[in-house]
């Protein structure tokens, strides 16, 4: 069971590669301005995981200190729509840090926070899964 926090872009590099090829709906994410908070709940798939079983888990992660959240090519209104997230990108730019989330389609959100402050946190038993992410290209 993973509790981890980020407070560096090298953070959000381990935090990416727990959450590829995690799935959520639409209405699994949400931006928060009053608390300067954004936060998501998805089925991350268990990379961490050696053996001949595949597990997925219920994960939480959120980001504080937000003040801006932009959503490009995801439909907002269709709230039971599957996203796949391929992977977390954070840089300093300015006296700010850009956070990128990419989705499968060519989806994302950006955030815009004052400075890393994020946590990942599984917040449920594993359950086998007989699909396992398939990337092109993989051997």
């Amino acid at each position: 069971m993973l509790k981890l926090k980020a407070e560096t872009p090298e953070d959000i590099a381990v935090f990416s590669s727990y959450l590829q090829d995690a799935a959520l709906k639409v209405e699994d994410f949400a931006y928060i301005p009053s608390q300067n908070r954004f936060a998501l709940v998805c089925n991350r798939f268990m990379w961490e995981h050696d053996g001949d079983k595949n597990f997925r888990t219920r994960t939480g992660l959120h980001f504080n200190l937000i003040g801006a959240c932009n959503v490009r090519n995801i439909p907002l209104q269709a709230k039971t729509q599957v996203l796949e997230l391929l992977a977390l990108h954070a840089v300093a730019q300015d006296s700010r840090v850009l956070i990128n989330l990419s989705f499968a389609g060519g989806g994302d959100i950006r955030l815009e926070a004052e400075l890393i402050d994020a946590y990942l946190e599984d917040i449920g038993q594993p359950w086998e899964t007989k699909n396992r992410p398939d990337h092109d290209g993989d051997a």
